[in-house]
């Protein structure tokens, strides 16, 4: 009993020192405090030329491979610390994308959180601003919609998908309204988000344009435009008939269920970039009794010289009075640099040839944001 008793006495007293021993602390913020340092990479300057920099003192060259379509290379000087730099320019307001070689190795800028994504990471992205007034693409002090992420079951391809819809301030303030559609298609090596991220800023493009009163406010519905991940099950015949299906019997159905939106097909629009281009005009094509309006910019698919779209749309031209009077616009587009431009001449030439109405919107540069951004604001104008 003595033993219990002084080990509960010698417990007690322990605690009672731990207990009486205030604790201390050698954290610090102070060091938080003070202003922003400068931008390390990239730079935009006043002359619309951009200096680059890489922190990378062990390496022994390091090269700027600048831009999406003409890439400049630019060697880097390096200063005593080991940071590389370069400038560049000055270049025209707009998206830029570019990258890092490091002895050969493809590097991002770590300093910069703005990149290109899709099916993968392709770079780093730096946009340079308007001179006077700013960019059609640029983020300005204008009444801003919302994006919503959704995500659906797909029972044409037995799995979960996701779509991003764009919904104008409009929708939001006037509670009654219902509004007109455009979906919206992305490339081969994109996704959902592709259209809103920082490669597209199609939600930006959209506020601005509504703002401007010179588009109508409308929802924009982007989908997965992959069947399996490979650029195949974006564009063979089987894959665009599996997103047709999806399209229509799970994408659409949502939409107009659980949005205010018009159900009329001079309230539908469908189009595309790239490999999103093919199936925009595609499906479009296919389903005359639900779209008015049809727009494909720097397709692939249509500029190969086998194409034929007998095969995916059989007897589409043998009629073109019902094509011409069941659509309000037919809108083809590409880049005068762009590999498939030779493809689009010869398909603006087959659309005039079978009578079919169209327009062919011809772009400075090649198969890159910048092209599709401009197509987008201009076809945009034009729906609804």
């Amino acid at each position: 009993m003595k033993i219990t008793l002084l080990t509960f006495l010698f417990s007690f007293l322990i605690t009672s020192i731990c207990f009486a021993q205030k604790p201390t602390s050698n954290y610090s913020v102070q060091g938080w405090w003070g202003a922003a340092p400068p931008t390390f990479s990239p730079v935009v300057n006043r002359d619309h030329t951009i200096t680059f920099r890489l922190k990378a003192p062990e390496a022994k060259q390091v090269e700027l491979q600048f831009d999406e379509w003409e890439v400049q290379k630019v060697r880097m000087a390096k200063d005593s610390v080991g940071n590389w730099e370069a400038t560049v320019g000055p270049v025209k307001p707009g998206i830029y994308s570019y990258n890092f070689s490091i002895e050969g190795v493809k590097v991002f800028d770590y300093k910069n959180p703005v990149v290109k994504t899709g099916t993968e990471i392709y770079g780093s992205v730096v946009e340079v601003p308007g001179v006077d007034i700013p960019r059609f693409d640029e983020i300005r002090n204008v009444s801003k919609g919302q994006l919503h992420y959704i995500n659906y079951y797909s029972t044409v391809l037995k799995m979960q998908r996701r779509m991003v819809i764009y919904l104008p301030f409009n929708y939001i303030a006037q509670k009654e309204k219902k509004f007109p559609v455009l979906y919206l298609r992305h490339g081969g090596g994109d996704n959902e988000t592709s259209w809103t991220q920082a490669a597209g800023k199609a939600d930006v493009i959209l506020d601005n344009l509504i703002a401007d009163k010179k588009a109508k406010p409308m929802l924009v519905v982007m989908t997965y435009g992959l069947t399996d991940g490979s650029w195949s099950g974006g564009s063979t015949k089987e894959g665009v008939s599996q997103l047709e299906a999806e399209l229509i019997n799970n994408v659409m159905p949502y939409v107009e269920t659980n949005y205010r939106v018009l159900k009329e097909k001079s309230a539908r629009a469908i189009a595309g970039l790239s490999m999103g281009g093919g199936q925009a005009y595609i499906i479009g094509l296919n389903n005359l009794d639900k779209f008015s309006y049809i727009g494909e910019f720097s397709a692939g698919l249509l500029s190969d010289s086998k194409f034929d779209i007998n095969e995916r749309v059989p007897g589409i031209f043998s009629n073109p009075q019902k094509v011409n009077s069941n659509l309000k616009l037919l809108w083809i587009a590409c880049g005068k640099d762009d590999p498939r431009f030779s493809g689009h001449q010869v398909f603006d030439y087959m659309l005039s040839e079978n009578k079919i109405n169209h327009e062919f919107h011809i772009g400075e540069g090649g198969h890159e944001w910048r092209f599709w951004r401009e197509q987008l604001a201009s076809f945009a104008q034009r729906l609804f």
